[in-house]
């Protein structure tokens, strides 16, 4: 505990990449160009097939990491949020929140396979679980979340979760973990009955979005809008860590090859980077500069590569009832992906 104090501390005194990036154990490796319009939500590697997939506005851009060029396009994904693969079937799925609909497309032809699904309110999140064999749609309003056969489409369930679900993440072994954005919880739910098995507070995080997992130790990070990262043990629900992360936070992974937790930063234009040092202690080690608006995040677990997106940013519009958090304004043509390493 002493430790964490130690490097909390120190993170703090920090003005975001200062000193601390200079011990940054990622460094920009390329920079793809991808250009179009409209914004940005997660993005999607798929080790087998070797291809990013990003959402991007009312469409879903396809890049092939060998060529790092764009191969591709889906189109009519109004508000797409997020992009799940299941290679063994051939299929994708893609989350629309606009039209409450799930998109499946043929990962070869990148062809859509039947009429879109219909779905909770706002899918945002979505999630394929090789245990029960099947894609979570999770709903960010309400938490009704759509559960499909991934091999067929086919709707089998819905997952009554109690809140608005962000970031997700499996075990493997039937336990899904969900951050509950409006209830600042993190819950487990069973794969195959989807009764939620436990829910634990988060705080003093508020509003958690992205979520790490570490199967080893059993950990989950969730990164939170206040610039916290809580580590929860998955088994007991106990609080583990409190850790400073930087502002905008929208995504978190865990590197199993570094023992790195890395969070995206799109308001401080930062990955902070925190090592486990222990399933009990934490240090953060860097807070290095992105980009602003690289809030989004994704890590290729053959080559350990991490991945962001953004745009350049022109003015942010006056906040409105209905858009209480603005985004700023995006300038067309200048979308790409930040792709970082060793």
């Amino acid at each position: 505990m002493k430790k964490i104090i130690v490097a909390v501390a120190a993170s703090l005194a920090l003005p975001s990449g200062a000193a601390l990036a200079q011990t940054a154990p990622y460094r920009l490796l390329h920079t793809i160009a991808v250009g179009g319009e409209g914004g940005w939500d997660y993005l999607n590697v798929d080790p087998a097939g070797e291809r990013l997939y990003l959402s991007h506005g009312t469409q879903v851009e396809v890049v092939d990491l060998k060529t790092r060029k764009v191969i591709g396009t889906i189109p009519n994904t109004p508000n797409v949020h997020g992009i799940e693969v299941v290679p063994s079937a051939n299929r994708g799925y893609i989350t629309c929140g606009r039209s409450n609909t799930c998109v499946v497309f043929d990962l070869t032809t990148l062809q859509p396979i039947g009429a879109p699904i219909a779905t909770g309110l706002k899918p945002d999140a979505l999630l394929y679980d090789a245990f029960s064999k099947r894609v979570f749609l999770f709903s960010n309003n309400g938490g009704k979340s759509t559960v499909l056969n991934a091999a067929t489409g086919a709707v089998e369930g819905t997952a009554e979760l109690g809140g608005d679900i962000e970031a997700t993440a499996t075990d493997g072994k039937g336990h899904i973990f969900a951050n509950v954005e409006d209830k600042s919880e993190v819950i487990e739910f069973d794969a195959k009955t989807l009764a939620v098995r436990q829910r634990h507070k988060l705080a003093p995080g508020e509003e958690p979005t992205g979520l790490g997992y570490d199967p080893k130790t059993n950990r989950l990070f969730s990164a939170c809008h206040n610039e916290k990262l809580i580590v929860t043990d998955s088994k007991t629900g106990k609080q583990i860590a409190v850790l400073p992360i930087g502002a905008g936070v929208d995504g978190a992974v865990f590197d199993p090859s570094t023992n790195n937790v890395v969070t995206s930063n799109g308001g401080a234009g930062t990955f902070t980077v925190i090592h486990q040092d222990s399933p009990t202690t934490y240090t953060v080690v860097a807070n290095m500069p992105t980009a602003k608006g690289a809030r989004t995040i994704a890590i290729d677990p053959k080559s350990h590569h991490i991945f962001t997106c953004t745009a350049n940013l022109g003015p942010t519009p006056p906040a409105t009832t209905d858009v209480p958090r603005p985004r700023p304004s995006i300038v067309p043509g200048t979308f790409r992906v930040l792709e970082y390493g060793k």
